[in-house]
């Protein structure tokens, strides 16, 4: 039992900041139950609720708690980010309170990993056990408007990515809170480092990944693809395999009346993300956001070393 109780920096560390560890852990039991409740009260997912007011009004309740819930975890990581590197680092440093940690018998390094690694493992506990209360709710629900599996939100809440970015948060915590030293500088600078990857990687994500492209001749249909695929671009194919966009041939005087044949349009073309893109996408990008969080914590544990040798 020993073995697993807390001792020095990391006892001091969970001690100071217990409140937040209760706040996460309630935060989580409160989802679970309310997740829990509506999805008994929306019945199974292709039930017929127009039969039923009480089970149409539960899955509508339920859809707006997970599109709420999806854009609010959003900010998870920046919250964590900010944390670690105000109250968790920068305000020590500013207060001076971090000597004492010196004074028994511990280095600068250790106490800062004391913070980086409790600090990781809520991080990694909590976001696990939020994400799976969201896709608790998400499966019921899923494919409605604003829930698709590709959407800002339900991409990131439901997916092993948003444990990629609290752990960048952490790791650009530590890394902020040591250069700015100053309480809420720090944590607002982290906040906005941690949104700007969000931002930045939202961008990217859908070239990770090569596109699925299918056509089909015209004039006739135009080509399929399945109702949970990402739609990336759509568009004509010329004669000589010009892709023309997709408002080549409209004409505002006669909507109707298809394509010039001086275009030499032979077919349509749909480039799309399908739905099996989701999985190989997130450990893409999660794998990216490791790789980031290990190179911005090197350079946290550089720089308390270069400072407090």
């Amino acid at each position: 039992m020993s073995a697993l109780t807390l001792k020095g920096p990391y006892w001091v560390a969970v001690r100071q900041h217990r409140t937040v560890l209760w706040a996460v852990f309630a935060l989580v039991g409160l989802g679970l139950v309310a997740v829990i409740a509506l999805r008994v009260l929306s019945g199974d997912r292709d039930a017929d609720r127009m039969t039923s007011p009480s089970s149409y009004y539960g899955w509508e309740a339920l859809r707006l708690l997970i599109e709420y819930a999806g854009n609010t975890l959003l900010f998870l990581p920046l919250l964590a980010g900010a944390f670690v590197a105000g109250p968790m680092v920068a305000r020590e440093l500013e207060s001076g309170t971090w000597r004492l940690a010196l004074t028994q018998s511990t280095t600068a390094k250790a106490w800062l990993g004391s913070k980086v690694l409790v600090a990781a493992v809520v991080a990694v506990l909590g976001s696990v056990a939020l994400i799976g209360v969201y896709r608790l709710g998400w499966s019921n629900v899923s494919g409605s408007s604003g829930l698709h599996w590709a959407d800002r939100g339900p991409y990131e809440a439901a997916g092993p990515v948003l444990v990629g970015y609290c752990l960048l948060g952490v790791a650009l915590g530590a890394l902020v809170g040591q250069l700015v030293r100053r309480t809420l500088p720090a944590m607002a600078v982290t906040g906005l480092l941690t949104g700007l990857v969000l931002l930045v990687l939202g961008v990217l994500r859908w070239s990770l990944l090569p596109v699925v492209t299918t056509t089909a001749p015209y004039p006739g249909p135009g080509p399929r693809w399945s109702g949970y695929a990402l739609m990336m671009d759509t568009g004509y194919l010329s004669s000589t395999g010009e892709r023309l966009s997709e408002d080549a041939c409209f004409n505002p005087t006669d909507p109707a009346a298809g394509c010039p044949a001086d275009l030499n349009i032979t077919a349509r073309y749909a480039d799309f993300h399908p739905a099996s893109h989701h999985w190989p996408t997130q450990l893409i990008e999660t794998s990216i956001l490791l790789a980031l969080a290990a190179a911005v914590l090197y350079a946290a544990f550089r720089l308390v070393r270069a400072r407090h040798p």
